[in-house]
């Protein structure tokens, strides 16, 4: 009985000594505020030291958080790329959703669906996933990137860009918000998408083209070519400037602590062979990460080689879900919480060493609405990739204008050196057909220029990339590896460009703003 009751009055001591003590802080969830410039490459940003671009906010995350130095899309294309990110899995797993302007398939919940189901407060402005057919669910139409706050408009300084007063929405959203609920917030910033006005980055932005340190090879460097350059720059200033004020009222609201705050692009910039191709500046994009309470040790880089498809695995932890719980498809990307509470500079993981790319039908133009299959592998310094259909053109059929290349002054230019001038060289390099294997050394060469398939010194090489390649993709169930890549041609077009071909041979005036109408009228010319 003495011992009983000694047990007794130890238990009631530890509850009164647990009842005086404080109680530990309840864990709480993020905020997410996801930053998504619309066609940006990722060494066009200040942190990574461009001096012809000012991105005040974009190095502002970096600094406070992580700047990733090999963050890659695995499909270098809006559609494409933004499915990735909102499902957390590579485009061949997508179905439709692998192609460009597609019919979204029911079967995908998107995170941000998933977390508005478990307690988010969430939203979008401007550009979500696009574009394409998101479908409906009982009658309501899906809003993969999360419903839209799209009410407040501004009087753009340009006309190629949106009036859409981005941090005003992004305010809109946030005074809604049910109160103690966490965010997650999609900015999809229409910028630098073209069209452009052309020389607003002088005349706007006060630019010179002397400014610029480097035109890729592959472009003539001549005047219109950097003009049309820093008019692409003035428009992601754009996009920064609204984050800028984001982030400061995130910090006005006491808000900005508790947020994780993530700065990207979704492919490569709008000029020929960078978006829509898999070469290194068309997959290689920015991404900055900031989250004051919960990454270690802030202004480290990192080198890890880090996929689209981690965003998703990273949101439903640090939300206290799983992909299966949420009722969505199983995730292929790798939660960043490991590089978030590390405190190592460099090389965080070394399971994060290569990236699969590849893509499929990026755009219309071409017989029976067929696209450009490509499968790759970045791993270390070199860039593996197979293109299945070298009897194709890869920017698109000549004969309907390269549409997988929207207009620009760059592009008309390297087109009328071929038309007026006869030189083949740019054109070639940026329009003409390719040779079925490439291997490029991007540290060395990151243009592409020198494809090495050829030298024996790297047969070893492309053995061990080819062989990593193809098993990871058949483990993935890649209907491309697997002998069923067909398929991808056969999904439907969403909107008015299906048979786009067909109807455009024969006349029909079918709305194709992306593209110089000039373009093809000189090919017909030609013809």
């Amino acid at each position: 009985m003495n011992k009983l009751l000694t047990f007794v009055s130890g238990i009631a001591l530890l509850a009164s000594v647990s009842s005086c003590q404080p109680k530990q802080e309840e864990v709480k969830r993020p905020n997410i505020l996801f930053a998504i410039a619309d066609d940006a490459s990722w060494k066009t940003f200040g942190a990574y030291g461009c001096d012809w671009v000012k991105t005040p906010a974009f190095d502002k995350v970096a600094e406070r958080g992580l700047l990733f130095s090999n963050a890659y899309t695995p499909n270098a294309k809006c559609a494409p790329s933004r499915s990735i990110i909102l499902t957390g899995r590579n485009s061949w797993q997508l179905e439709e959703a692998a192609n460009h302007a597609p019919y979204f398939p029911a079967k995908f919940k998107t995170y941000a669906e998933a977390l508005g189901e478990n307690g988010y407060w969430v939203g979008s402005i401007a550009k979500g996933w696009a574009p394409g057919e998101p479908g409906s669910i009982n009658g309501k139409p899906r809003e993969l990137a999360g419903p839209k706050f799209d009410i407040h408009t501004a009087t753009p300084p340009t006309t190629g860009i949106s009036d859409n007063d981005y941090a005003k929405n992004f305010e809109a959203f946030l005074e809604a918000r049910p109160k103690g609920e966490p965010f997650c917030f999609w900015y999809g910033s229409k910028e630098p998408h073209r069209s452009y006005e052309f020389k607003t980055g002088i005349t706007k932005g006060g630019k010179i083209t002397s400014e610029i340190d480097e035109v890729p090879t592959f472009w003539p460097d001549v005047d219109s070519v950097r003009t049309d350059m820093l008019d692409y720059a003035f428009e992601i200033e754009h996009f920064d400037s609204h984050l800028q004020k984001m982030l400061k009222k995130l910090e006005e609201i006491g808000e900005l602590d508790n947020t994780i705050v993530i700065v990207t692009a979704d492919n490569g910039m709008p000029f020929p062979r960078i978006k829509g191709q898999v070469y290194e500046y068309s997959n290689h994009l920015p991404l900055a990460i900031m989250w004051p309470k919960g990454i270690k040790k802030p202004g480290r880089v990192i080198s890890d080689f880090v996929n689209f498809n981690d965003f998703t695995p990273t949101y439903l932890e640090l939300a206290g879900l799983t992909a299966k719980g949420a009722g969505m498809q199983p995730v292929t990307g790798k939660s960043l919480t490991d590089i978030f509470y590390s405190e190592k500079d460099g090389k965080v993981s070394a399971d994060r060493d290569h990236i699969l790319v590849g893509k499929e039908r990026h755009d219309v133009g071409r017989p029976n609405d067929e696209g450009y299959p490509v499968r790759g592998i970045f791993k270390g310094d070199f860039l593996y990739l197979h293109n299945f259909k070298t009897e194709r053109w890869p920017q698109g059929n000549p004969e309907t204008g390269y549409l997988n290349c929207d207009g620009s002054p760059t592009k008309s230019y390297i087109l009328d050196t071929r038309r007026k001038k006869g030189q083949m060289e740019y054109w070639q390099m940026n329009f003409g057909k390719r040779v079925s294997d490439e291997l490029y050394n991007i540290k060395k060469d990151p243009y592409c220029m020198k494809n090495l398939i050829e030298d024996t010194d790297f047969a070893e090489l492309v053995l061990s990339m080819k062989t990593q390649m193809e098993t990871e993709l058949k483990e993935q169930a890649d209907p491309r590896i697997l002998g069923n890549g067909d398929i991808f041609d056969e999904y439907e077009y969403s909107g008015p460009v299906k048979d786009f071909y067909n109807r455009y041979m024969k006349g029909e005036d079918i709305p194709t703003h992306w593209v110089n109408k000039s373009d093809f009228d000189t090919y017909l010319k030609e013809k």
